[in-house]
């Protein structure tokens, strides 16, 4: 990385000497604007709209537009002359708790690296920050501006947040703000337990830029001559919910479908539990009941067949006993 400014952060008579590092970068895919037919970059040049000639940079103010039709013209002399706070230095103001300070002001982020000697004096601040579980609120003078930010710790390094001055921020002016809406016990209840299916830690390494991907594949299919692909669309969200509750509930049940088990509530996990474990306590019975049928059924069937053999049996002696006896009689 490179340093981009250099300064002192100054707390009470502490002074830090820092280098400041851009903390964040933009992955946006750039483009150059160019001649569909051959390719040739597009250029613009400065043209005065008065004369039409062309006008250098050392040729160009800034100019504040009053109205009418009527220009007012500031040099570099006029901005010399402005109260700004010295241009090399980060004035703590005061700490203050974290929360306090609502994300909506926050612009960019800064790291801030110890220079020289200043390593004993940067960790003193690094842990009194960490400790008092505060923020520093500050000035600072970047870009010919005099900005507000904070002083923060991040994995051991001074984080600097510029921050949006308060009428900067502008107020929401919405209709509905004044409309009388109301919603029913039941439907926050259902919003709270579709919080709840969707609860869990953040993890920002969780989430990807698909269209940057997305864009990229196409770009590289390009120069490489394939054919883009085109991916699978995703199933479109419903334009308006006509039933609010069932739309709460069919969330709910998509979400925790999304997590798997982990993701039920112990609530709609014990229901869940006793719906699958009611149909089989009502089977059991009907299971011991069809073994007694089977054995009964099979003893009949077996007590028929012992009947119906027994006389059999008689009948087949009987003739056998007669048929000797006439033979005997025969024979004296």
């Amino acid at each position: 990385m490179r340093a981009i400014w250099k300064g002192a952060v100054s707390f009470g008579l502490v002074s830090i000497a820092v280098k400041l590092y851009s903390a964040t970068e933009e992955k946006d895919i750039r483009f150059h604007q160019v001649h569909r037919t051959d390719g040739g970059r597009i250029r613009y040049k400065r043209t005065c709209q008065i004369d039409g000639e062309e006008v250098t940079y050392d040729d160009i103010a800034k100019g504040y537009d009053v109205g009418g039709g009527e220009m007012v013209i500031l040099t570099d002399e006029d901005f010399a002359d402005l109260p700004l706070s010295t241009s090399r230095a980060i004035d703590v103001l005061e700490f203050v708790p974290a929360d306090q300070v609502d994300p909506i002001m926050y612009a960019k982020t800064y790291y801030l690296e110890p220079e020289g000697q200043a390593g004993k004096p940067y960790v003193l601040l690094r842990e009194a920050l960490g400790d008092a579980d505060r923020v520093a609120i500050v000035k600072v003078a970047l870009r010919q501006r005099e900005q507000l930010a904070t002083l923060r710790v991040r994995d051991d390094v001074l984080v600097m947040n510029t921050m949006l001055w308060p009428d900067e921020i502008r107020q929401p002016d919405f209709g509905f703000l004044d409309e009388d809406i109301t919603v029913r016990p039941q439907e926050v209840a259902m919003a709270a337990s579709l919080i709840d299916s969707m609860a869990g830690d953040f993890d920002p390494e969780a989430y990807t830029d698909n269209y940057r991907a997305a864009l990229q594949e196409v770009i590289d299919a390009k120069v490489e001559g394939r054919e883009v692909v085109q991916p699978e669309e995703e199933e479109e969200a419903p334009a308006a919910a006509v039933d609010l509750m069932a739309a709460l509930k069919a969330s709910v049940e998509r979400a925790k479908a999304a997590r798997g088990e982990g993701g039920a509530t112990p609530i709609s996990a014990a229901k869940s539990a006793q719906k699958k474990a009611a149909p089989a306590k009502k089977a059991a019975p009907a299971k011991k009941a069809a073994e007694p049928a089977t054995k009964t059924t099979a003893a009949k069937k077996t007590t028929a067949a012992k009947k119906d053999a027994e006389p059999a049996k008689k009948t087949t002696a009987a003739k056998k006993t007669t048929a000797a006896k006439k033979t005997t009689r025969k024979s004296a």
